[in-house]
């Protein structure tokens, strides 16, 4: 029996990313996360900033770092619009470490409700985001040794 498939594409401002075939893809919603298989109602939803997941055919996955866009499902189709995608080898640790303690810094200088507090917020999801998928890999790097 042949496996069922989707197309899964994943564009930025910079152009298209990723573009292949899946049996599944994983994804963080802004209300959870999302997992969407071959023939699945249409869907449009904003995701958060976090790891993006491809299995593909082979049985290989596909990791990406999204900040958060849209998601468009069709049946046969999945497309991500991200304002910024990258690949966990082009993730700066030391950078989002950084991110996130200057984050946590604004978040307990300024007053909740704020719009620096909301930018800090915003902040501080993204480099942990960053860092979750950094810990993604590491974990399958031990899984394979």
């Amino acid at each position: 029996m042949a496996q069922k498939t989707m197309q899964v594409s994943i564009v930025s401002h910079e152009g298209e990313i990723y573009n292949g075939k899946a049996t599944m893809f994983y994804a963080k919603g802004a209300d959870g996360d999302i997992g969407i298989a071959p023939g699945h109602l249409q869907l449009l939803t904003s995701i958060a900033p976090g790891a993006v997941r491809v299995e593909k055919p082979d049985g290989e996955e596909e990791l990406l770092y999204v900040s958060g866009g849209i998601l468009e499902v069709q049946p046969s189709q999945v497309t991500i619009l991200a304002d910024q995608i990258e690949r966990p080898v082009d993730v700066n640790e030391t950078l989002a470490k950084k991110a996130k303690e200057e984050a946590e810094k604004m978040l307990a200088a300024r007053k909740a409700g704020s719009d620096e507090y909301r930018e800090a917020q915003m902040d501080l999801a993204e480099a942990m985001a960053k860092l979750r998928v950094l810990e993604i890999v590491r974990l399958r790097k031990g899984r394979t040794h």
